[in-house]
């Protein structure tokens, strides 16, 4: 599978990103591991994660995702074949830069690794001027903690900001963005951002995907909503163009062969501007069908259709 170049980062990656919020939540140490296994026999590539992961299932403190990846990379050795993304940016302290060079070495120290591939501000904090943000993050890619940074959920006026304050003090780019995009949630990226991150350069890897699920077709009826945690964020989808969605992505399940799933991460790959769709697995066989993904290529007329139906 072609690797695509992520923006300006430096970072090459297969167009599909593993998410991690579910490792230590929904998945237990037995199936991260299995699914983590799989996904390095198969090539492997970028595995997104963050520091607040998952700090919102009671008991949990946050960091669960970075420990359970940790133990993984230093069973199976397999940290030559995997890029790892995380964040900072939502636990205490926001971006101040004590919090964030206190929350890299935190993310190290749970990762195990010497250095984080690409490390992402989880989301703006108007209360740190950028400068200040920024010059934080120069010193972790400086001092090699970080390869890479990146922006997530930041709006284009303020993303655009931050790239005009780094070039205007000679401090360090965002080089990669994450916003929320699917079929049916499209506002935070389409138009001013999207166009931002194209005339900029920056590598677009969006998360919620598949819906938080509900695009993978496994939510039809109020009942369905309770086979998972994350069953409860898909009621809405029912109530607005969620069907009609699933309509249109049903029909060209049965023109093309392919999931629901692969369809749904197939139209965010082919989105301009986007370099790969983040997409989380519990199981081993969830994970090769959302792999599989990457070898579907949708026709110019099923592209827009699925545009449409959720518009």
């Amino acid at each position: 599978m072609t690797e695509r170049a992520l923006g300006k980062s430096g970072l090459s990656i297969r167009p599909f990103v593993l998410g991690g919020n579910v490792f230590g939540w929904t998945a237990d140490r037995a199936a991260s591991f299995a699914i983590l296994d799989r996904f390095a026999a198969r090539g492997g590539g970028m595995i997104d994660t963050a520091d607040v992961y998952s700090a919102w299932v009671p008991g949990h403190r946050g960091g669960e995702s970075e420990a359970m990846i940790g133990a993984w990379l230093r069973e199976s050795g397999a940290r030559d074949r995997v890029l790892i993304a995380t964040k900072v940016g939502m636990g205490e302290g926001g971006l101040r830069p004590d919090a964030v060079r206190a929350a890299a070495q935190g993310s190290r120290d749970r990762l195990g690794v010497d250095s984080i591939d690409l490390y992402f501000a989880h989301q703006d904090d108007p209360d740190v001027p950028l400068d200040e943000v920024l010059g934080a993050f120069g010193e972790l890619r400086d001092a090699g903690i970080v390869r890479a940074i990146g922006a997530s959920n930041y709006s284009a006026e303020r993303l655009g900001e931050a790239l005009r304050v780094a070039d205007a003090k000679g401090l360090p780019r965002f080089t990669a963005m994450q916003p929320e995009l699917n079929l049916l949630d499209r506002a935070q990226y389409e138009g001013a951002l999207q166009r931002l991150c194209i005339a900029e350069g920056l590598g677009v890897i969006p998360y919620y995907s598949l819906a938080a699920g509900y695009l993978s077709g496994k939510y039809r009826s109020a009942d369905d909503l309770v086979q998972s945690p994350r069953g409860y964020k898909a009621k809405t989808y029912m109530a607005g163009k969620g069907p009609a969605v699933l309509a249109v992505m049903d029909r060209i399940a049965t023109e093309t062969g392919a999931s629901l799933a692969q369809i749904a991460l197939a139209w965010v790959a082919a989105q301009p501007g986007v370099t790969a769709p983040i997409a989380s697995a519990t199981t081993v066989a969830q994970l090769d069908d959302i792999m599989d993904s990457m070898a579907l290529r949708l026709t110019g007329e099923q592209l827009t259709a699925l545009t449409e139906a959720g518009v």
